[in-house]
Order: C-alpha cells, then sequence, then structure tokens
C-alpha cells in the first residue's frame, strides 16, 4: 500500500504543483513512517476553489437525495471504521479507544445530518394582508472553507463538511498537517459514494500556501475554522476584509470548580478525566481545578494520586494515555512545565518526559499536576495543550467563580457540587459556552450547539446541531401577493 496520498480537487486525487510531499510520523514510534501527504501551493488551492465554484447541481439536488447521500457516507466510513482508528492513532497518538470513539461520532454526525436534511426549509408568518403569503427560505451559501485542526482529525472535519453538505454548499477542506490521514479516509469515502465533481475537495499544506487563499478569495461565501485564538484572530480579520462569513471556534483555559458538598475522590475522577485524557491535547481539556479550601488538601491527594496511576503508551496499546501528536508539542508542554515551577507553584506529580523502554521512541509525558498555583501565574492563565492541571485554593464560591472566570478564554467549564443552589448560580453566572454539574469538561453532545465566549471563539455562529444548519445557510424573506 502507497504511503503518499493526493489532494481530492474536482473528482480526481491530484499530486500537488509544487511536486513535494511531508511526512507524518507515529508520535509513538518517530522513526516510523505513517504517510507522506502533498505539500500543496497557492495554485492547488485556488484550483480546488474553483472546481467547487464551477459545481452547480449540488443546490438544485433535493435535500432528501443529499441526506441519502450523507446516510451513504457514513455507511462507508463504518465499514472502514477499523483502518480509520488505526489511522487516527497512529497520525494522532490517541489511545485506541479515544479514536475508535471519535470515528464513531464521525459516522453518527453523518446520520445525524443526513436525516435533517428532511427538515430543512423555512418559517410562515401571518402576513398583514389578504390574499398574501409570507414565509422564509433557507438557501446555501455557495462555496465555503473548512480550516480544521489535528486534535480530533475526523470529527471536526465532519462537524463542517457534513452541515456544510446537507445544506446545498460545496467546500474545500484543509486539514491540519500533522495529522491529514484521517480526513483523507472521509474523502476516500465520500468518493465511493460518488459525490459529484468539484462539491467536496481536499488540499493539504501550510497555512501559508493553503489556509490563507481559503480566507482571502472573493469566491469563498464563508469560513469554518477551528484552532488556536492567534491563527484564528488573523483568519477572522482576514475573512472580514470581504464581508465574508465567518465561524472560529479556538483555545480554552477550561476550570472545574470543586465544592465542599463534592467527594473528593469523584471529583478527582471527573477532573482526571477532563485533564489527561487525550493527552490533554484538547480545546475544552480542564486545566484548572478551583478548589474550596475545606476539600482542598483531600483533592490534591487524590488527584495525585489518579495522575501518578495513569497508564502511558502507544495507542494501539490502548492505555490511559498516549503520546503528544508532535515534538513542538512536546516540548511546549515540558516548557510549561518550567514555567509552573520557576513561577512558584509545587510540582506534585508528573511532568517528566518518558524517553526509557517502550517511550523511548514515542512523544511522552508524564501528567503533572501543579498545587499552589495562583491564578495569575501564566499555567493558570494560558493554554498549555498538554496534561497539565494547575489546581488553586478557593476561599468559598463566590471566590471561586471570580477564578473561573478571571481569563480571557471562555469555552467550557464545570462544577461539582451536591449543592442545587450553587449548580444553577454556577450555570448562570459562568463565562463559558458550555457549562456543565458534576461532569468533566471534554465531551460534547453532537446535537446541540457548541461555540465559546470570549476569546475562545468569534462569537458569530455556533456549531453542530441546528447552528450547524444557521452557518451554512442564508435566510430570504418572501412576501407574495395573489
Amino acid at each position: 500500500m502507497s504511503l503518499e496520498h493526493r489532494n481530492y480537487i474536482g473528482g480526481d486525487w491530484k499530486e500537488s504543483s509544487s511536486g513535494t510531499t511531508f511526512e507524518v510520523v507515529n508520535p509513538a514510534n518517530t522513526s516510523e513512517l505513517v504517510g507522506c501527504y502533498q505539500a500543496s501551493t497557492s495554485d492547488d488551492t485556488e484550483e480546488a476553489i474553483a472546481a467547487a465554484v464551477a459545481q452547480n447541481s449540488w443546490e438544485s439536488t433535493s435535500p432528501v437525495q443529499r441526506g441519502e447521500f450523507l446516510s451513504t457516507v457514513a455507511r462507508k466510513l463504518d465499514e472502514r471504521k477499523q483502518s480509520a482508528t488505526k489511522t487516527l492513532v497512529r497520525e494522532e497518538g490517541k489511545t485506541r479507544a479515544e479514536a475508535s470513539g471519535e470515528v464513531q461520532r464521525a459516522i453518527d454526525i453523518f446520520e445525524y445530518y443526513a436525516q435533517k436534511t428532511r427538515d430543512l426549509g423555512g418559517t410562515v408568518k401571518a402576513p398583514s394582508g389578504g390574499r398574501s403569503k409570507l414565509y422564509t427560505k433557507r438557501e446555501p451559501l455557495g462555496t465555503v472553507g473548512l480550516i480544521t485542526p489535528w486534535n480530533y482529525p475526523i470529527a471536526i472535519p465532519a462537524w463542517k463538511i457534513a452541515p456544510a453538505l446537507a445544506t446545498g454548499n460545496t467546500f474545500v477542506l484543509k486539514p491540519a498537517s500533522a495529522a491529514p490521514g484521517p480526513a483523507r479516509i472521509l474523502f476516500e469515502c465520500l468518493d465511493e459514494a460518488e459525490v459529484p465533481d468539484g462539491v467536496a475537495n481536499m488540499v493539504t499544506g501550510a497555512g501559508s500556501s493553503v489556509g490563507t487563499p481559503l480566507t482571502t478569495n472573493s469566491d469563498i461565501d464563508a469560513v469554518s475554522f477551528t484552532g488556536s485564538t492567534a491563527v484564528g484572530t488573523a483568519v477572522a480579520q482576514s475573512a472580514a476584509e470581504d464581508l465574508t462569513r465567518v465561524q472560529c471556534e479556538m483555545g480554552g483555559k477550561n476550570p472545574t470548580v470543586v465544592m465542599p458538598s463534592a467527594d473528593p475522590k469523584e471529583a478527582a475522577e471527573i477532573l482526571g478525566a477532563g485533564a489527561f485524557g487525550t493527552t490533554g491535547q484538547s480545546c475544552t481539556a480542564a486545566s484548572r481545578a478551583i478548589v474550596h479550601e475545606d476539600v482542598y488538601d483531600e483533592f490534591v491527594d487524590a488527584i495525585v494520586e489518579y495522575a501518578a496511576g495513569i497508564e502511558i503508551g502507544p495507542g494501539l496499546e490502548n492505555p490511559d494515555m498516549g503520546p503528544h501528536v508532535n515534538r513542538d508539542e512536546l516540548h511546549s508542554t515540558l516548557e510549561y512545565v518550567d514555567i509552573g515551577i520557576e513561577e512558584g507553584a509545587i510540582l506534585e506529580t508528573g511532568g517528566q518526559e518518558l524517553t526509557e523502554g517502550v517511550h523511548a521512541d514515542g512523544l511522552y509525558i508524564k501528567p503533572a499536576v501543579f498545587s499552589g498555583v495562583d491564578n495569575e501565574m501564566r499555567i493558570a492563565q494560558e493554554e498549555i495543550f498538554g496534561p497539565v492541571l494547575a489546581v488553586i485554593e478557593a476561599e468559598d464560591f463566590e471566590h471561586a467563580l471570580g477564578l473561573a472566570n478571571d481569563v480571557e478564554y471562555g469555552l467550557s467549564a464545570s462544577i461539582v457540587t451536591q449543592d442545587y443552589t450553587e449548580a444553577n448560580e454556577f450555570v448562570d453566572r459562568i463565562e463559558a459556552g458550555v457549562a456543565k454539574v458534576n461532569e468533566k469538561t471534554t465531551g460534547l453532545e453532537l446535537h446541540v450547539p457548541f461555540g465559546g465566549y470570549k476569546n475562545s471563539s468569534t462569537n458569530t455562529y455556533r456549531e453542530q446541531g441546528d447552528a450547524g444548519i444557521d452557518f451554512f445557510t442564508s435566510v430570504k424573506t418572501v412576501y407574495e401577493n395573489y
């Protein structure tokens, strides 16, 4: 089987005009080459955009037919679930269980939007005069640019692609270079399902040559981006120059508040899963535990025990935690561990790179827990994107809530409490797009909106559920006299 993979443009698998490729290696064994992908140029991206714009039959296809197509894609992906899971593990580093769950989520997303096509339409309103009609209708935007990250390399493309297709749009996808393989498998499913030429296009490569044209080309009618706040802000600013519709979901510094009524061990299990699952490489990962002083010491002991007991290894062996996706991400996490120590926080456990035995050829770190953290420290304010948890002491509920809101981000937040009043006060007053009670900050249902507040989002449109339909359509109001 060839390790070199091509772009998908206008219904054909094509090499880049650059004539060069880039390599993706297994983060569990960096000497293992997983695949070579096209190092595409801006010309390749422009070709893909032109192919998408030239396609004019998808919009006129009935919504029910588009739904049947999405169901076919879901079935094709289900047939490839095992290979897609393995590819995701070998490129991104997730454990087998995490990767399998992500692939299943992508399948479910396509099935969900397949059914949603039957609900596409508008609303009928009562007109002011007689012998007239007043109603709305939804129309596709046209051609959209989709830019997706490496940490959920098949789920996030799915939750952008499926609603875009369901509503009659054509698109160009730029997957992240660190793990483009799962998106490539998804395109193989689209191709096998006989997607019309030009409807779906994928171009791999650097953001400067592939991502930039998707935000600056006047033929792009909307841009949906998921990634860092710095890049997302630049994407939004670039798209805004042409008044292009934009949706950016970005970083997070997510808190979990632990109150005295909570069982410290149960709270540690909730927080540990949210902080260290997917190696902490999730925008919704818990990176701050804000703990009431009455249970602070017990919680620290419990979360240290939890972190120290995590089994770390190659994802295909299905440990508790896999490696970082690449060396840059690992070094960034290790740097933040050093920063925490320099700032005066107490490193209770972990934070060391693992370099021996089964870990010798991979990009591993022991999950780190810091206590004695002040909310002004960098490890309490900046997104780390690795398995590092800062534990902060709070005097009471009001103090804890203030600490939780005292960051530039507002993506996901949770509280662990048995006090009904505290739970509802938290939900009402937390500055986050996702609020949870007695749950980890990670994990999302696919049929409800997802998005953040403050610097976690452009605060324009949400993703998933009905919100996904909203972003990819325009509403036309019709006045009809007869």
